[in-house]
């Protein structure tokens, strides 16, 4: 992926890696890729076909099985536009214990390479991206925030889908998805920065300030 402009951006939830994302693609003219809403598109499919999550085999074939398009925003699992959907708490609970499968991990990478590959590069953001899926980048981006930021922006988002949570609820289902992804087989933490990422912490500086200074480097990498 070293020939192909790449940005990967790493981070757990929370620390606004898709606002960034969406800004540091627009600067650079980039497409955009959240690994995250694909695989809330599988749990959502595997959710909707009645399968036992636990059964990395019958997970996996849905997976498989299953057509995820993620353009401009919108995401789609076979055809049908699941956008607001994935976000919901019902896929929210069901998401970590999904991408924990390896099997469903390794059918996942391969497409979002793939995306990559077609899309003659772009800005990918996720949990494991400058360490896993794209190892190459030219620009690895590892963006994080204190957990009480972190709760508190995620319960705007919740706000702003008219789910009103406290924000302690927020926090303590942001530590249970951090606790999910460390032990439940992910291949690395979402705490884990590449060696070689830029790591931002975004608690105290604006969004267009982390997108200026990713930019900023971002076109230094592709020069």
């Amino acid at each position: 992926m070293a020939r192909l402009r790449v940005v990967a951006i790493d981070g757990p939830a929370g620390s606004g890696k898709s606002t960034v994302a969406r800004g540091v693609a627009e600067s650079l003219g980039l497409p955009t890729l959240d690994t995250g809403a694909m695989y809330r598109a599988i749990a959502l499919a595997a959710l909707d076909a009645g399968v036992d999550l636990d059964d990395q085999a019958l997970v996996a074939a849905v997976a498989d099985a299953c057509e995820v398009e993620l353009e401009h925003g919108v995401t789609r699992l076979d055809g049908r536009d699941v956008s607001a959907e994935i976000r919901g708490p019902r896929v929210t609970s069901a998401v970590s214990q999904v991408s924990s499968h390896p099997a469903v991990r390794a059918i996942l990478v391969e497409r979002q390479r793939a995306w990559v590959a077609a899309h003659d590069g772009g800005v990918v953001e996720g949990r494991d991206i400058g360490t896993v899926v794209l190892t190459d980048a030219p620009l690895k981006v590892f963006i994080t925030a204190r957990d009480e930021v972190r709760a508190a922006r995620r319960q705007r988002d919740e706000n702003a889908a008219a789910r009103s949570v406290a924000v302690g609820t927020v926090r303590d289902a942001l530590d249970a998805r951090d606790r999910a992804d460390s032990t439940l087989g992910r291949a690395t933490r979402p705490e884990d920065a590449a060696v070689d990422a830029l790591v931002i912490d975004t608690s105290d500086i604006t969004a267009d300030e982390v997108v200026a200074e990713i930019v900023a480097h971002a076109e230094r990498a592709f020069a």
